[in-house]
Parts: structure tokens; sequence; C-alpha cells
């Protein structure tokens, strides 16, 4: 004889379980950047689309997670790409932001195995694109806690000081990330000796972030920083001095 079957009542049923929702005091995701899209790749400022809003460029050597910390920061998995080939690319990759602006993802500067690799990267429509693109409010530099900062992320900062000329360049945003490699003790000892060793190079309205692409340790703050340069209100009067450590949000 067949087993009757037995209907489950609707609050025993079973359903597929969405991500839940960060631990109060924490984000998932950048605000401004939640429904960021790729929207071209350009090798010429001929190229670039028209200004729609502040921009935000993002930097960094081709090994320190780039591509995956601009996902973090978007909630998204899918939207740049680390290239198969690192420090090969010299595409600027513009993502459209909501509110207007773009998101701008620069190649990396890795990998260079002579004073003339370094140069072919730092030229052409890169410094261009530093020297004329007025809207841009901010630069993302990305490293690895665990080796920042390398000859090449000062070079690279020493460079834009230069050509930023009178009128100073735009600010950068520090961000440490794999810090989910290290013990909280480890963190505070690699960012002390980190704000130490940018002395020369750093600006006051400079700022430094623990960060995890893994974790996201460090978002809220990254949030800030970045909403602030689009001039939106969750940036709006929050400060984090770059002589001082943010918060650490447990992993």
């Amino acid at each position: 004889m067949d087993t009757p079957r037995v209907r489950r009542p609707a609050s025993q049923k079973t359903s597929k379980v969405g991500k839940p929702p960060p631990p109060p005091g924490k984000i998932d995701r950048v605000p401004a950047f939640a429904e960021a899209r790729f929207v071209t790749s350009v090798v010429e400022m001929e190229g670039c689309p028209p200004i729609s809003g502040a921009e935000i460029a993002f930097a960094g050597r081709s090994n320190a997670g780039k591509s995956s910390s601009i996902n973090k920061l978007a909630g998204q998995t899918r939207l740049a790409y680390a290239s198969k080939m690192p420090g090969r690319t010299r595409e600027l990759n513009f993502f459209s932001l909501r509110g207007g602006g773009y998101l701008v993802d620069l190649p990396g500067y890795g990998f260079a195995r002579t004073p003339r690799d370094k140069q072919r990267v730092w030229t052409g429509v890169i410094e261009q694109y530093f020297r004329e693109r007025e809207c841009l409010a901010g630069v993302v530099l990305l490293m690895d806690v665990r080796l920042a900062p390398t000859e090449l992320d000062l070079q690279f900062v020493a460079w834009l000081n230069q050509i930023g000329g009178t009128e100073g360049r735009p600010p950068v945003l520090w961000v440490l990330n794999k810090t989910d490699k290290l013990t909280q003790s480890e963190r505070m000892k690699a960012r002390n000796a980190f704000a130490a060793q940018i002395a020369e190079v750093v600006r006051p309205d400079d700022v430094i972030v623990l960060f995890s692409a893994h974790t996201g340790l460090g978002m809220k703050e990254c949030a800030n920083v970045l909403e602030g340069w689009l001039g939106l209100a969750a940036g709006a009067g929050t400060e984090i001095n770059s002589t001082e450590l943010p918060d650490a949000a447990p992993d």
C-alpha cells in the first residue's frame, strides 16, 4: 500500500535562502558601486566616454588583488577580471556608476623587468588620463599588506605627485589588501610601519585603510572615502586621517 503524502505546513517548507545581511556596523558593498556596469576599454584618450560625473581610478601592482577588491567593493563577482598575463594589458576599463561618473580600472604596473618597461606603463594614455581628465576625484591604490609599500608603489605615487604640479594630485586611498592573512596585532604593526615608509609621498588628504577582499574588512571605511569623493552624503562629514588607524572590524 502506498504511503500517503503528508502536506508540509507552509511554516515548515524549505526555501532557498539568500545571502544573510552583514552584521550591524558592516556593509557588503559600496552603495554607489552597487550597479556598476562595464562600458568600454580604451587605449587612447579619444576613446574615453564623455564626462558624466566624478571618476575614481584604481591602480596597483598586478598581484595586489585589484580585480577582486573592485568586485568586493561593488558587491559583484564578475565585474572586473584579472589579466591572464599580469602587467601586459594597457587598457583603461570604464565602469559606469548609477549616480553618474565612472570607476576606472587602470593597468597593473607590476612585473616590469626594466626601467623602460615601467616607463611604457606610466606614459601614453595613462599619463594623459591623469593630466587631462579633470573629473578625476581620487585614486585607489591597492597593495598587498604583507609587501607594501614596494618600490613600484612609492615610485607610482611620486610620479603622481610630479605630474600633479602646482595644482597637486588627487587624493589617494591607500588600501592595504589581504589583511585576512595577518593577525590583528600583525595588521597594526604592518599599518604603522607602512605609514612611516610613505611619509615622503603621502599628502594630508590621503587615507590609509586596512582591507580584505576576502572578508570585507575595511569596507565601511572605504565606502566613506569613496562616496565622499563622489560627493554623496555617505561620505559627507566623515574624516579618516592618514595618520590614524580606523577601527578594524573582526573577521
